[in-house]
């Protein structure tokens, strides 16, 4: 009798074979910010998941959580529904009674302008307050000659953000932590795989956050992997992330030793969220987890062969720059336009976009300016010039594991005519 499961391994094989091209076609050119990473072997293994009725947080999940640990370099990885519940962890850990010394209300934690909603929202909800410092210029993160001047006595916490994949400066960021005592809580959320000085950016500081969301390097389709190297602060963040309960601590027969009158299955310790991700979920990590390392290869090839292309515009087009010390993993590829471009950033993603070419602002551009924050406690640090040029003027195009030579060779081609009709002329 022939197994049913390989009868639906064969079916998903041929459907993915025949539909799942993702790759750039020059008949139809089109290069988006994002396409699909994953395919019969990542559904094959879902399926089979589900079909195994075994889909809510498990084995598959502290196997994945274990192999993720391992290859970030770090001693203990918490996998979570999403890159943004990852976030909210870590901040809820670190503001939370039994971890020794948390934040406290009105507490001030240093953000990056230049930011994603899911990295200043949970220290609001925290009612920690968020101080926007200004980035970089060319490397588009935290400005390290900022930094320090941000920092008061209310300050607990630095937030950096490795942003578009390019690593910070960690060298200078944690010994600038180290001197005012300050945590540490990396946002790497769409920087996997990154490392400054061959050590994997999110394992540097107390905490680290990933995200598994679809567009980003590896996918399950949503999730979020929370990195320490703190035993204690691993256990709070299991805790933590399912109902405040013992069950998925390691020293879970602590808690039933201190509660004998209480259902070892159903001891609360603590206060607690439901951010549990899926078996399934997990199952599919496993088979993302050993591919990361061809998509960043690709990723970057695309980056060096735009560059090799765009260069030409660099009074025009000013491009992110790789941090020194660091290997980016380049969510995508950014640039700004000088002040002195003749043409507005609507004329050339409009021109894109028109050719197939999609674009996106960078992250959300300076996050101090968005309306939500009026309601908020928050401290601006300084100017904000650097993130509001980004904000105005800059945009970011598909660096991915889909966007090969024949790509880059189409948008750097396209740039060329829409400059062309500009009337730039650049030397031969």
């Amino acid at each position: 009798m022939t197994d049913p499961l390989d009868t639906i391994k064969k079916a998903v094989d041929a459907y993915c074979g025949e539909h799942f091209n993702f790759g750039f076609d020059p008949k139809k050119p089109a290069v988006r910010l994002h396409e699909t990473g994953f395919g019969a072997e990542e559904i094959n293994a879902l399926v089979a998941q589900a079909l195994s009725t075994n889909v809510t947080m498990g084995a598959q999940v502290r196997g994945f959580e274990e192999r993720a640990a391992k290859r970030f370099d770090s001693s203990h990885c918490v996998m979570s529904n999403s890159g943004s519940s990852a976030n909210l962890l870590a901040v809820a850990a670190l503001a939370n009674p039994a971890w020794k010394g948390a934040m406290r209300p009105g507490d001030e934690v240093i953000v990056p302008a230049l930011s994603w909603a899911t990295t200043v929202w949970p220290f609001i909800q925290h009612q920690l307050v968020p101080v926007f410092v200004d980035c970089d210029l060319a490397t588009y993160n935290l400005d390290m000659a900022r930094l320090e001047a941000a920092i008061t006595p209310k300050t607990r916490a630095i937030m950096p953000v490795h942003v578009y994949g390019n690593p910070c400066d960690m060298d200078a960021l944690m010994a600038l932590a180290k001197k005012h005592k300050l945590y540490v809580i990396e946002d790497t959320c769409e920087s996997m795989g990154a490392t400054f000085n061959g050590q994997c950016v999110g394992s540097f500081g107390d905490v680290g956050t990933m995200s598994l969301y679809y567009s980003h390097h590896i996918t399950t389709f949503e999730g979020g992997l929370t990195f320490t190297n703190n035993f204690d602060m691993a256990e709070l963040l299991r805790i933590l992330r399912a109902h405040g309960w013992s069950r998925e601590a390691d020293e879970k027969s602590k808690y039933e030793r201190d509660n004998p009158d209480i259902d070892p299955r159903f001891i609360f310790i603590n206060i607690g969220y439901n951010l549990r991700p899926t078996e399934v979920q997990a199952a599919m990590g496993m088979r993302q987890l050993p591919k990361l390392d061809a998509f960043i290869a690709t990723r970057r090839a695309a980056y060096a062969r735009y560059r090799q292309g765009l260069d030409k515009y660099g009074e025009l087009l000013r491009f992110q720059q790789e941090q020194k010390g660091g290997v980016s993993s380049w969510f995508g590829f950014c640039t700004t336009l000088a002040e002195n471009a003749p043409f507005s950033l609507k004329d050339i993603t409009g021109y894109l976009q028109k050719r197939g070419i999609e674009t996106r602002p960078i992250i959300a551009g300076n996050m101090a300016r968005h309306p939500a924050l009026k309601m908020f406690p928050h401290r601006v640090a300084g100017d904000m010039t650097n993130s509001e040029i980004i904000m105005k003027r800059g945009f970011a195009i598909g660096c991915h594991q889909a966007v090969d030579a024949a790509a880059c060779d189409y948008v750097i081609g396209c740039v060329d005519e829409f400059m062309r009709a500009q009337g730039v002329k650049v030397a031969a």
